[in-house]
């Protein structure tokens, strides 16, 4: 066959098939955006939603900005500010809140999962788990505060958030294990001790470390929100900044958390890859 004749081929340039034609959406998708746009707008018509209230306040806002432009660099660059100290609050109960709450959260899944647990205890502790992830860690918090101050309720928050979180995706990894080995210990008499911490634990430890890891991203991001209702860390700091109106040292908070999140994100993530 010549070029010529695969030129005019009537399937196509150079004998290839005509591309087929797209198919058009599917009503079930057409359907489904249609309903999320009508939810959106039922629900702003119920709140009475309206941006109103940001442009009448235009000039004043203009005018937070103008000064939160200018952040106060001398509480970024001393490194015995107010601004440091609450930082080092702040990690301090993001760390041992994960610490703990990690370590709890490892008994509780193996208590949660049908795999590595008795029927009776894994339904029971699988309720415990979904009654404490009903909560926030803000209404954690605000109970711990009206009990104790300093960081302690923020930690105390902080920890019953964590065991919610990390025991639950825990247990959904044990329950995905491979059960050859656990056959094996069966076969071999094995108590459940033994199954879990020679068969269990050794195949969901690099996906319980990544939740580790994970949760403690969280913490530090929840830990500054907490300190606003008087849990410590940096959230105190910018709550009396923010009472005070004094928004350059507010905007040199900011930049500090900015760039302490994200560095710990990288971080978590280049762990994570070599981890799983």
């Amino acid at each position: 066959m010549t070029q010529a004749t695969l030129e005019r081929h009537p399937d196509g340039p150079y004998g290839s098939p005509p591309r087929p034609a797209q198919p058009p959406p599917s009503p079930l998708l057409i359907g489904g955006i249609i309903g999320a746009v009508a939810v959106t707008v039922v629900a702003g018509w119920t709140i009475d939603f309206s941006l109103a209230p940001v442009l009448d306040q235009w000039p004043m806002l203009t005018m937070i900005l103008e000064e939160v432009v200018h952040p106060e660099w001398a509480e970024i660059t001393d490194p015995s500010s107010r601004l440091w100290v609450a930082l080092k609050e702040t990690a301090a109960i993001a760390v041992i809140a994960t610490f703990v709450g990690s370590m709890i959260a490892l008994g509780v899944a193996l208590l949660g999962s049908k795999v590595s647990a008795p029927p009776a205890i894994y339904r029971v502790t699988k309720s415990v788990m979904s009654a404490i992830r009903s909560l926030p860690d803000m209404a954690y918090a605000l109970v711990f505060v009206a009990v104790v101050t300093g960081p302690l309720p923020g930690i105390l928050a902080l920890t019953i958030f964590n065991i919610g979180i990390v025991a639950k995706l825990t247990a959904e990894s044990i329950d995905a294990v491979d059960p050859g080995p656990l056959e094996a210990l069966d076969a071999a008499g094995a108590t459940r001790w033994q199954r879990a911490r020679a068969a269990i634990v050794p195949q969901v430890l690099p996906n319980y470390a990544s939740y580790v890891l994970y949760v403690f991203e969280l913490n530090i991001r929840a830990s500054v929100v907490l300190g606003a209702v008087g849990a410590g860390g940096v959230g105190q700091l910018i709550m009396l900044y923010f009472n005070r109106a004094d928004y350059p040292r507010l905007a040199s908070v900011v930049i500090v958390i900015f760039v302490v999140v994200i560095a710990i994100d990288l971080f978590s993530q280049f762990l994570r890859r070599r981890l799983v």
